[in-house]
């Protein structure tokens, strides 16, 4: 709950804020990923690279985490104003290998509850093929959302 002063950030500059904290993450210099955040949806691509791929020459199957759990916490969290989001059980599906070309995942606020949050997300080729599905569960932590964990 916010202090009575405090500012609710809403809309546009929210999502803002979410894409800014999200690219700001360590983890995100490496893979380098493009987000986009609107209500209850989210989008993010990344390039694949030789360096994402386990022995038989396909990305390896925690590029697929990463990238179907981002894009539905981040749906989530369009949804959360006030603090930090994390997850609780995430499940993926892996549908086809990939080796090259751009990896684009979906997310999707699918379910609110007082305290759980649902969202769902997929990966998808530039060609469009699905290569993985994603659901997972989402709550809020006590940490608040402030410059402190990069929503500036």
């Amino acid at each position: 709950m916010r202090e009575s002063g405090e500012k609710v950030v809403k809309g546009r500059e929210h999502f803002r804020r979410l894409e800014r904290l999200y690219l700001a993450a360590p983890t995100n210099v490496y893979y380098k990923p493009h987000i986009a955040v609107s209500e209850g949806r989210t989008r993010i691509s990344i390039c694949v690279r030789d360096d994402f791929f386990h022995a038989a020459s396909a990305v390896h199957g925690s590029v697929y985490f990463k990238m179907l759990d981002d894009a539905a916490f981040f749906a989530v969290h369009s949804a959360v104003e006030d603090f930090f989001v994390v997850t609780t059980s995430f499940s993926v599906t892996f549908v086809r290998p990939i080796s090259s070309g751009e990896i684009i995942a979906h997310g999707l606020l699918v379910h609110t509850s007082r305290r759980l949050f649902v969202g769902e997300s997929e990966i998808r080729n530039e060609k469009g093929q699905l290569l993985g599905k994603g659901s997972g569960t989402f709550m809020r932590s006590r940490i608040k959302l402030g410059p402190e964990v990069g929503y500036i």
